[in-house]
């Protein structure tokens, strides 16, 4: 698990600085603490030159040297290693193969990397290391482009094809791993985090538009191809990008098959059994390591099962990492973590973060991430601190499981409007009662948010939550400016799909909204630590699978997820399989932090010539909000934590 960066000349002609490629390889340590290297690429005289760096390895040293700046190079690799997969020199990268004319550099892990290996040793190819970045050099000279298809894991990587004179790069299926890109000119600069393309002399103009839409929709942070910065952009999950002849092309090579969706028929009991041996085998590749692996754990029924089911598998005695809040019940999930505890026999580690953390935390997360960043920050950045601190730096997830599954309440609005849209007013009449919160108010609002599922598509729903939900913190000028660079519409992305409303609804948060964004934040938090996230609900095939199963198997009111709860049951206790009451990964801010320890913090903030004077803010209507708020009216408690965050990712980013 690492950090990558790169510089090309698109004409293969002109010479780039290594000066910037050596400044954006130290903007990424954290990913790599334990080895550095550089490749630099003549690629008139087809010369490919290794140099190491100051925070090298002694046993790479002793082989390598440092880069003095003056060797002439169209093209340039650089790379910070944090080894969880062959701890020996030998996978040091960027990784060269002079026999097969390529080198790499690769950040992620290819959990299938040994049966690769079998299949390649096969058909005569021979290894120098047992590293998962050379099973990829071998199988891309084998499969070429196609290599992809064969990959099980979770990738960022850059391949040169030094006679072809071929730059080919690629992202993981799902985005696990960050791939982020800038052309200006004739240079091509690319790497593991926004941070590193500021060091390169880009146009430094801001994306209002993006700004706007992650303000206003919180799971939109990362949005398609775009980021705060109008000249840095993603690499798509599923994509590639390819550089040859002086042209820059991307491809897509991965994408959720809507045909098959919900078309599979299995029966529920068939389905089940499959889902589990799919989960179990997932989590059997990725305990591939040669570091202890942990595990990150709450009370319910994802990360439980991850933690169940692994302690059965690993020879040594797993660490889990947990954080809680006294002052918030709905924060504290000892009770339940215990029980999974006693079940497991596992070491556990609690965290309880204080306000005093949020306030020394909030900038250096908003750096480690470079956007700003939701309320979960202070648990997450507790949980992979203290996850560093004992020496583990692999960390399993339960991410994902929420988005295949319907686990969001959100999901269940969705089944219902299926049953309305198709009439089937028995089963809706059957079911519903099941579901609606005892609180009147409450109800209502369910059955007005089912309604408009009903009759309104997916675009539409999140266009109306863009309008509505949450007040604008932007004066006049500002939101103009974003709307006119969003051409009108701050929602393009939204798919409406052939399908049920939750297959609709499923699809987007895999593709356009939440997952990425979720994603994202996974990995900055957990790298930003030198700590590798590993996500076993985000294997390829189990995501397929679970997409071509019907609704019901997914919803049954009053359960969610009910197939992911059937089939791992068996692997936690009763009291986690049977839970309604699953708390959130979150923090205590909205209740309690701001009106109380915080306060004065906010307000240093809020009431700033800083603030003050950025030029953005309808100033009357935030301190308006604010003094609401402090009277008691939560509802704009989400939009004021987001107009702190992103002040604060000014003062840290854009002056």
């Amino acid at each position: 698990m690492c950090g990558i960066a790169g510089i090309a000349s698109i004409s293969n002609k002109q010479k780039i600085d290594f000066g910037i490629l050596k400044r954006m390889t130290a903007q990424i340590a954290h990913r790599g603490p334990d080895d550095e290297g550089y490749l630099l690429f003549d690629i008139r005289r087809k010369l490919a030159q290794p140099f190491c760096g100051k925070d090298s390895s002694s046993e790479v040293r002793e082989h390598l040297n440092e880069c003095s700046g003056d060797n002439p190079a169209e093209l340039g690799f650089g790379f910070r290693r944090l080894p969880t997969v062959e701890l020996h020199e030998s996978g040091h990268q960027p990784m060269l193969d002079a026999e097969l004319g390529l080198a790499i550099i690769f950040n992620g892990e290819i959990y299938n990397h040994m049966q690769l290996r079998a299949e390649l040793q096969a058909k005569g190819y021979h290894f120098f290391s047992h590293s998962d970045t050379e099973v990829i050099i071998k199988a891309y000279h084998l499969w070429g482009d196609a290599c992809v298809h064969r990959l099980n894991g979770m990738w960022a990587f850059s391949i040169w094809e030094i006679a072809a004179k071929r730059l080919f790069m690629s992202r993981d299926r799902f985005g696990i791993k960050p791939f982020y890109y800038s052309r200006t000119g004739d240079m091509l600069y690319w790497g593991s985090e926004i941070k590193q393309l500021l060091e390169c002399p880009i146009k430094r103009s801001l994306n209002h538009a993006m700004i706007w839409r992650s303000m206003k929709v919180n799971s939109l942070m990362v949005y398609d191809d775009e980021t705060y910065w109008e000249a840095v952009h993603a690499l798509k999950p599923g994509h590639n990008m390819i550089l040859q002849a002086g042209k820059l092309r991307i491809e897509e090579y991965y994408h959720l098959e809507i045909d098959n969706f919900e078309q599979s028929s299995l029966g529920f009991d068939e389905a089940k059994e499959q889902y589990r041996e799919l989960f179990l085998d997932s989590l059997k590749l990725q305990l591939r390591s040669d570091v202890p692996v942990g595990a990150s754990l709450s009370g319910g029924m994802d990360s439980g099962a991850i933690v169940c089911s692994a302690s059965r598998i690993l020879p040594y005695q797993m660490r889990t990492f947990s954080v809680y809040y006294d002052s918030d019940p709905a924060f504290d999930e000892r009770p339940y973590i215990e029980i999974i505890a006693a079940h497991t026999g596992v070491q556990t580690n609690f965290i309880s973060p204080h306000p005093d953390d949020a306030i020394a935390w909030w900038s250096k997360a908003i750096w480690l991430n470079d956007l700003p960043v939701a309320s979960g920050f202070v648990s997450q950045y507790a949980l992979m601190q203290k996850t560093h601190q004992e020496g583990i730096i692999v960390l399993l997830s339960g991410q994902g499981s929420d988005e295949i599954s319907g686990g969001y309440r959100h999901a269940t609005y969705r089944y219902f409007a299926d049953h309305l849209r198709h009439l089937r007013l028995h089963k809706f009449g059957a079911e519903i009662g099941h579901f609606l919160c005892k609180n009147p108010v409450k109800a209502a609002g369910d059955l007005g948010k089912i309604m408009m599922s009903t009759l309104m598509p997916e675009s539409s729903l999140y266009d109306l939550e863009s309008r509505y939900y949450r007040f604008e913190p932007f004066n006049t000028d500002f939101v103009n400016t974003a709307r006119d660079e969003a051409g009108g519409k701050m929602l393009r992305n939204i798919g409406n799909i052939p399908g049920s409303r939750l297959a609709n609804f499923l699809y987007n948060m895999m593709h356009s909204t939440s997952l990425q964004t979720l994603l994202h934040f996974e990995d900055r938090m957990s790298m930003g630590h030198s700590v590798e996230s590993r996500v076993p609900f985000l294997d390829h095939r189990l995501v397929d699978f679970m997409f071509s199963l019907p609704a019901h198997y997914k919803i049954r009111p009053p359960y969610r997820k009910v197939l992911h709860r059937e089939a791992l049951k068996t692997c936690v206790p009763d009291e986690i399989s049977s839970r309604k009451d699953k708390g959130i990964f979150g923090s205590p801010f909205y209740n309690n932090w701001f009106r109380g320890p915080l306060r004065g913090f906010v307000e240093d903030i809020l009431f700033s010539r800083e603030f003050r004077g950025r030029g953005i803010w309808d100033l009357p209507q935030i301190h308006n909000r604010w003094k609401n708020y402090l009277a008691g009216n939560g509802k704009d408690a989400e939009m004021l934590f987001n107009t702190i965050s992103l002040e604060l990712w000014f003062r840290a980013f854009a002056e």
